[in-house]
């Protein structure tokens, strides 16, 4: 069960990282194609995304209750805890920016750079870490 608790939760990381990622490329090409493509893209990919994110949460608050207290790699759980809440905040910024560039743009960075930062946290507090 271990192994596949950490699979669910790196796989849906990975969904949400990497798609924040691929659709970050795909958005030039996606603006070539009409006005509303990247908005249309945007709408799909928040069906994945979202529930994606909530398994990665749900997974890691599952794998952080079964570490010890006194065996958490301090201070590194708890960068990786604040990591991924701001990813998710910049992304509901992002999500209910209307329409507003400066709130699309901040929310959208924000919520990549911090959910490539979560995932490199996770690393440091892994079983390895």
């Amino acid at each position: 069960m271990d192994e596949f608790r950490l699979f669910l939760h790196v796989f849906a990381a990975s969904v949400w990282v990497g798609g924040q990622i691929v659709l970050a490329g795909l958005l030039p090409t996606a603006r070539q194609l009409t006005d509303d493509a990247p908005r249309r893209l945007a709408v799909a990919f928040n069906r994945i995304a979202w529930p994606a994110f909530t398994v990665a949460v749900a997974t890691g608050l599952w794998n952080l209750v079964l570490i010890p207290l006194d065996e958490l790699a301090h201070p590194w759980v708890e960068l990786k805890v604040l990591a991924v809440t701001l990813s998710g905040i910049g992304a509901a910024v992002h999500r209910f920016a209307g329409g507003n560039r400066l709130l699309l743009g901040v929310g959208g960075a924000a919520s990549s750079l911090f959910a490539v930062a979560a995932m490199y946290l996770g690393f440091l507090v892994g079983p390895t870490g």
